[in-house]
C-alpha cells in the first residue's frame, strides 16, 4: 500500500470511529472526561499509573529497516495498594547482528503518582529505574554492570480532541563495559514529547518525537557521544471487552533525524490490561 493511500485509509477509520462516539454537542469542554485509551504510548511515557486491581501487559516490537536488527521488550505493570504506587519491569530480547538473539539489560520500575491521576486534565508520575546487567556487552546488549535511571513524565489533556505528554531523564552507568572489556562511567539524558489527537474514542493518530544523549566506552577512560533524534508518527486503537480487558495493538514508523539521519523503523506495539481483583 502506497504511503497517501494509507493516510487516507486511516483517516477514514478515524472519522468512522469518531461517528461512535458520543455527538459533539454532548461533549461539554468545560466538563472533563478521561479518554479511554491511557498510557498506550510507544516512545513517550505517559503519567498514569495503574489502578487499583488492574494489571497491564505491554509487548514492543522495534525493527530497524535495511540492518535486520530488532528489539523485543515485554513489560508488565502493577499497582502496589492502590494508585500511587507502582512496581514493573521490562525484559528486552535483541538481535544485534546476524546470529546474535541475546537478553538485553532487564529493567526495575518504580514509579510515583505525584500529580493526578487519569482522571484529571493534568498528571505527574516520577519514575526511579534499575538496569540489571542481564544482557552480554560483548554483544552490544548490555552496560555489563548495574545501571539506574530517573524519568519524569508531565501529561496534560488540552482539550476533548487533544493530550500532549513531555518527558526528561537522566541515565548513570557506572563501570559500563564495551565489547573489547574496557570500562568507563557514562552519564545520559533524555527528552521527549507526544501530541494526541483524541476526537475518536477508540482511535487515536498520535506524533512522538525523543531525543536521547547516549554515550558509549570508546577505550578504557574515554567515551563518546552518541546521541538519538528519533520522529515517529503512529497510530493506536482500542477493544474493549464486558470482562474489563482492553486490547490496544498499534503501529508506528520512527525516523531519524539530525544525527540519526538515514534510520528507518518499524514499530510494532500491543497492550493487554484486565483486572486481577475487585477494586479495594
Amino acid at each position: 500500500m502506497t504511503r497517501p493511500a494509507l493516510v487516507l485509509l486511516l483517516l477514514a477509520l478515524s472519522r468512522s470511529l469518531r461517528a461512535q462516539g458520543p455527538p459533539a454537542a454532548d461533549r461539554d469542554p468545560a466538563a472533563f472526561t478521561p479518554h479511554e485509551i491511557q498510557d498506550n504510548s510507544f516512545l513517550v511515557e505517559e503519567s498514569y499509573n495503574q489502578e487499583d486491581g488492574v494489571v497491564q501487559h505491554i509487548n514492543l516490537f522495534t525493527r530497524e529497516r535495511g540492518t535486520g536488527e530488532w528489539v523485543a521488550t515485554f513489560t508488565q505493570e502493577w499497582p502496589v495498594g492502590g494508585i500511587r504506587h507502582q512496581l514493573s519491569y521490562s525484559v528486552p530480547f535483541a538481535r544485534s547482528e546476524p546470529g546474535v538473539r541475546k537478553l538485553g539489560d532487564a529493567a526495575v520500575n518504580y514509579r510515583y503518582q505525584l500529580v493526578g491521576s487519569g482522571e484529571t486534565r493534568v498528571a505527574v508520575s516520577p519514575r526511579l529505574t534499575l538496569y540489571l546487567p542481564t544482557g552480554n556487552a560483548r554483544d552490544g546488549l548490555g552496560s555489563g554492570n548495574v545501571s539506574w535511571q530517573t524519568l519524569v513524565p508531565v501529561s496534560c489533556v488540552l482539550s476533548s480532541d487533544w493530550i500532549v505528554h513531555a518527558n526528561a531523564g537522566a541515565t548513570y552507568r557506572p563501570g559500563s563495559r564495551n565489547a573489547s572489556g574496557d570500562r568507563g562511567n557514562l552519564w545520559e539524558w533524555n527528552v521527549g514529547g507526544s501530541v494526541i489527537f483524541t476526537g475518536s474514542r477508540l482511535f487515536d493518530p498520535m506524533l512522538e518525537v525523543v531525543y536521547s544523549r547516549d554515550r558509549a566506552v570508546l577505550a578504557r577512560g574515554r567515551t563518546v557521544a552518541e546521541p538519538v533524534f528519533l520522529v515517529s508518527p503512529g497510530v493506536r486503537w482500542a477493544w474493549n471487552f464486558k470482562s474489563g480487558l482492553q486490547v490496544v495493538p498499534g503501529v508506528a514508523f520512527p525516523i531519524g533525524a539530525g544525527p540519526s539521519r538515514g534510520s528507518r523503523q518499524v514499530l510494532l506495539y500491543l497492550s493487554f490490561e484486565h483486572p486481577f481483583h475487585a477494586p479495594r
